[in-house]
This record gives structure tokens, C-alpha cells and sequence, in this order.
């Protein structure tokens, strides 16, 4: 019973790693490879809800302005993200990201995308519906 949880695991670690990689790969890709986990989340955020005020964020992060804003500044100057003025109120500014900052803030969804490609080269069709079967068994 323990060798077969032993090569489970590390079938599942070497898996992860592969996911990991191309995480990693992707962040490289960006030329950010020292990004932090807390600035890739805010960009994720920013991602999700779109249109985003300094305020809003605040809201959603639980955090003051003033440490949005100082966590904004550091990705404007990572060129992962910019300002832009309300055209309707000029004193509300957006936070929007760029290309750079759109890609990092998307790294979990790519790298999974990666991953399964990686898997599916890997795999004839049958393998790859035998593994699409067990892993719909697992809870």
C-alpha cells in the first residue's frame, strides 16, 4: 500500500512541477521573474472585475487606499499597469493593465493550458480518456 502512495505521489509532484514550470516560464516571459505572489493576486483582481477604482480595490483586498495605491505604483512601474482618468468624473481614476500585466495576472490559466498540452503530446487518445475518466473519479 505505501509504494503505491509513494509512486502516486510522485506522479502528482512531478505534475505539479511541470505545472510549476510553466508558471515560471510564463512569469519569465514577461521579463518580471521576480513578481511576488502579492502583486500577481492584485493584478489577478484588477483582471477579474475590469473596470476598478483605487476605492473598489481597497474594498475587495480589505486593505487602505494608501496600500493600494503604494501596491499600484509598484506595478505601473513594473509596467504592469496604468492609471486612467474617469472620462465622466476626472477626479476617479481606473486601474487598467497592460499586456504584461494582463499575461501575468492570467499565469494560473495559462499554465494549466500549458500543462494539458504538455500531457496530451504526451498521451495517445485512449491514455488521455482513461485519464480524463480517473480524474472525474477523484473527490
Amino acid at each position: 500500500m505505501k509504494d503505491r502512495e509513494e509512486h502516486l505521489a510522485r506522479a502528482v509532484g512531478h505534475l505539479i512541477g511541470i505545472r510549476n514550470e510553466c508558471s515560471c516560464t510564463i512569469v519569465s516571459e514577461c521579463g518580471l521573474p521576480d513578481v511576488t505572489v502579492k502583486q500577481a493576486a492584485y493584478l489577478r483582481m484588477i483582471d477579474e472585475h475590469g473596470d476598478i477604482t483605487f476605492s473598489r480595490l481597497a474594498e475587495i483586498t480589505r486593505t487602505s487606499k494608501p496600500t493600494v495605491t503604494e501596491m499600484i505604483n509598484r506595478c505601473v512601474g513594473m509596467e504592469c499597469a496604468y492609471r486612467e482618468r474617469c472620462p465622466d468624473d476626472g477626479r476617479i481614476h481606473y486601474i487598467r493593465l497592460t499586456e504584461k500585466g494582463r499575461a501575468i495576472a492570467r499565469t494560473e490559466r495559462t499554465a494549466l493550458r500549458r500543462t494539458i498540452e504538455r500531457m496530451m503530446n504526451s498521451l495517445d487518445d485512449r491514455e488521455t480518456d482513461l485519464l480524463i475518466e480517473i480524474l472525474g473519479k477523484v473527490r
